[in-house]
């Protein structure tokens, strides 16, 4: 596993963004791990968020796009940090875009913050994590309603690996319903590897029985 992805791991738990215990998300299910992207707050957290989400993308789609695009809400600081982290670290300049949740209608008008979408411009979209693929069914008409515009793909920080409306995990549905491939800095799977029987900071994160509860949560949930 690359050095970044066991630091990102790491700055996940350090942020208190990513737990172990147990959860009940927004579908129903029960999950012995929860993460909210929302508890990176600081400045430093996102330089750095930035900076693993820049690393990640460069590896899986290049550098050779023009548009970074955070969906309302959670997207927008996403698509802010990683463009100023892009320009740092690889000297590129690539410009970002968010929607609004409601059209302006007044100053600067319409759907969109930040840059405007344009015929031509190969877009990457940058999310938090994605279980059902909602978000994208949202998402995708908007950025298509703009003009011709390639997207090369979606990152989310990490793959929950667990089936979405079928049976096989968001990410893959993504990719077969929009033709577009979809990657995470790191996966469920990778975060298990690291940090079981690890001790970290003092403390053992995934015990014998946090690992036995992930391993029963994949074995109803987990994805083809």
């Amino acid at each position: 596993m690359e050095a970044y992805k066991q630091e990102f791991i790491e700055f996940m738990v350090d942020s208190d963004v990513l737990k172990f215990g147990e959860f009940t998300l927004k579908s129903g299910r029960k999950s012995p791990f929860f993460m909210n992207a929302g508890a990176y707050v600081t400045g430093s957290q996102l330089e750095k968020l930035g900076e693993y989400y820049a690393k990640a993308i460069h590896d899986n789609y290049g550098l050779d796009f023009d548009v970074l695009f955070g969906p309302a809400y959670k997207g927008i600081p996403l698509s802010v940090a990683t463009t100023m982290a892009i320009s740092r670290l690889y000297g590129k300049e690539v410009r970002y875009c968010s929607n609004r949740k409601e059209v302006k209608d007044h100053g600067d008008t319409g759907i969109l913050l930040g840059s405007k979408l344009k015929d031509g411009d190969r877009v990457v979209i940058i999310e938090d994590v994605t279980t059902s693929g909602k978000s994208i069914e949202e998402t995708f008409p908007i950025i298509k309603a703009q003009g011709d515009v390639e997207i090369k793909g979606l990152m989310v920080s990490l793959n929950r690996m667990e089936r979405g409306k079928g049976s096989k995990c968001a990410l893959d549905e993504i990719k077969e319903l929009y033709g577009f491939p979809a990657n995470a800095i790191v996966t469920m799977a990778e975060v298990t590897e690291h940090l079981y029987n690890r001790e970290y900071k003092g403390k053992v994160i995934i015990d014998d029985k946090i690992k036995a509860a992930i391993d029963a949560y994949y074995e109803q949930y987990g994805a083809e």
